[in-house]
């Protein structure tokens, strides 16, 4: 698994009320991503910065979602350019599910 953190700046002017209309209209399509595991949005007010901290199931799965349209729609509605990183994710701790995952698959430790 792979966990991709992207960072972007907020407009001046752009109210968090705005940055959440955006997440939910893109929810629908990262929920079809069969390769996308999970999404977490991300909004801090204070230092006027947004993104996503994104679960996938392989590092092709998530370059491929990095393509020029999804760039062209940061700049565009943010006005900024984003900042990605990529760490590989041997284990996830789920609470939500109640278990363990490991290399992808539910397991037990």
């Amino acid at each position: 698994m792979i966990t991709e953190i992207v960072t972007f700046d907020i407009p001046d002017g752009m109210t968090r009320e705005e940055v959440v209309a955006n997440y939910r209209r893109s929810a629908p399509s990262w929920r079809a991503n069969p390769d996308l595991i999970r999404k977490n949005y991300l909004f801090d007010g204070q230092t006027r910065r947004a993104g996503g901290v994104y679960l996938w199931r392989s590092m092709d799965a998530a370059r491929r979602a990095r393509d020029t349209a999804w760039l062209d729609r940061v700049r565009s509605t943010y006005r900024s350019e984003p900042t990605v990183q990529y760490f590989e994710t041997p284990l996830v701790a789920d609470n939500a599910l109640g278990q363990t995952i490991i290399d992808g698959e539910p397991g037990e430790l």
